[in-house]
């Protein structure tokens, strides 16, 4: 387990302090936790670790950037980002509004998505205000983690907590004569809308627009549109019994956002009369960060089989004893931790049958456990660049519009929204879950 803990450990601080390598390191560290499987550390093989790279999120995320390639030719973000202009008296508005308008659209669709989808539009508004556009995709970027937590749909980690627990679409919303978690994501919400409000307060620079931009084809426009409509359609589906059919509904979302790109880059073709449009969408795929989260989905598979998570769960209970508060506590406290570092959709995964216990040790309720669990590991990943896809995802855009991000210009941002957001969330599920 030591070995595993210091490659680990090694890994995320090579990742911090050389961001341009991260897909690299992510990568190295996959193939030697993997050379550690093969000598007998632990179990762990190739097989193994390919079955835990989640195929889905990288499906999505790469149709989605083809969607949005085809989104920012038809020129609809620049006209998208006037409209909203026109509407805010200055930056500071603008900037904030724009991340509100992520989170609502993140509470339905997949935060990776999400970010693919709004990101054109703060590049435009950065563009069009003379401003760096660093801070504005941070902001939609830990807005749409935010949102992720308060519907069943609205990320994976809800979606894995739904399907356990046994929840509906509507438990979210109110649950056993009680309002649900997405009350708590709200409020916190609003807390993190103050903390955006205070970081941008010295942005009071006028804005002055008007709608000039012509969008002539509007057809990728309702492309997205319909990739939002089906995301949330298909995670009502029903869970197939067959095996072959459980492998494509595993890949349900991807497989949806996969068939829109292609009907998007065959019309484009067609209507140029060539391959440019697929040779632009292949060029502009952000090859980085698709590698990046492919290594780290096998990296957390390495520490897994190590045994170090299930050892950090066991802990818990121990600290715990039979007192429900501290152990509400000890879990959103660990999970914002954890989660600012590994992806959250292990974890949340490996977390609910070990809370599950827990709660029936202690003869309580599991819900306000299971919702102080989804509070910690959804926002803790705004902590760090590379605590949440969503995250790696605004960066990479940054990057390949030749802009230089640094954990310093993340955690300026990411560490107030997540403190206050999770502190807000976390004191409402306890007086209405954990008292009621």
């Amino acid at each position: 387990m030591i070995p595993a803990l210091i490659v680990f450990v090694l890994t995320y601080v090579l990742m911090l302090a050389l961001q341009a390598w991260r897909p690299w390191i992510a990568l190295g560290a996959a193939g030697v936790f993997l050379l550690m499987g093969y000598l007998e550390l632990y179990p762990m093989n190739l097989a193994s670790a390919l079955g835990a790279v989640d195929y889905n999120v990288l499906l999505m995320i790469a149709a989605t950037m083809g969607l949005v390639s085809l989104f920012i030719e038809s020129r609809m973000p620049e006209r998208l980002t006037e409209l909203l202009l026109q509407r805010v008296p200055n930056v500071m508005w603008a900037v904030t509004a724009l991340a509100l308008f992520a989170g609502v659209i993140s509470a339905f669709v997949d935060n990776v998505a999400t970010v693919l989808m709004v990101a054109p539009v703060g590049l435009a508004i950065a563009r069009k205000l003379e401003i760096s556009p660093v801070p504005v995709l941070i902001a939609i970027a830990v807005s749409s983690n935010l949102q992720g937590a308060a519907t069943m749909v609205g990320d994976t980690t809800s979606m894995l907590l739904g399907s356990f627990a046994g929840m509906n679409f509507m438990d979210f919303f109110w649950m056993e004569g009680r309002p649900g978690i997405f009350w708590g994501v709200e409020l916190g919400a609003l807390a993190s809308l103050l903390v955006l409000l205070v970081l941008f307060r010295r942005e009071k620079a006028p804005v002055s627009c008007r709608v000039e931009t012509a969008v002539e084809d509007r057809f990728p426009s309702l492309l997205m549109i319909a990739t939002v409509l089906l995301l949330i359609g298909v995670s009502f589906l029903p869970q197939p019994e067959n095996s072959a059919l459980l492998r494509l509904y595993e890949l349900r979302s991807g497989l949806s956002c996969l068939m829109l790109c292609l009907v998007g880059l065959i019309r484009a073709c067609v209507k140029a009369r060539g391959a440019a449009p697929l040779k632009r969408v292949l060029k502009e795929l952000d090859q980085e960060t698709l590698l990046l989260l492919f290594g780290l989905f096998m990296v957390i598979e390495g520490i897994r089989a190590a045994g170090l998570i299930d050892a950090a769960a066991g802990i818990f209970y121990e600290l715990a004893g039979h007192r429900p508060l501290l152990l509400y506590g000890l879990l959103v406290g660990v999970s914002v931790l954890l989660s600012a570092f590994i992806d959250n959709i292990p974890y949340v995964a490996t977390m609910l049958p070990v809370v599950q216990g827990i709660a029936g040790l202690m003869g309580e309720e599991p819900y306000v456990f299971y919702f102080g669990l989804l509070t910690g590991a959804t926002l803790g990943g705004n902590l760090t660049p590379i605590g949440a896809s969503a995250n790696i995802t605004a960066i990479g855009i940054l990057r390949k519009n030749g802009e230089t991000v640094t954990t310093r210009d993340f955690l300026r941002i990411g560490v107030p929204f997540t403190l206050a957001a999770v502190l807000v969330g976390a004191v409402y599920i306890w007086l209405v879950w954990g008292m009621g």
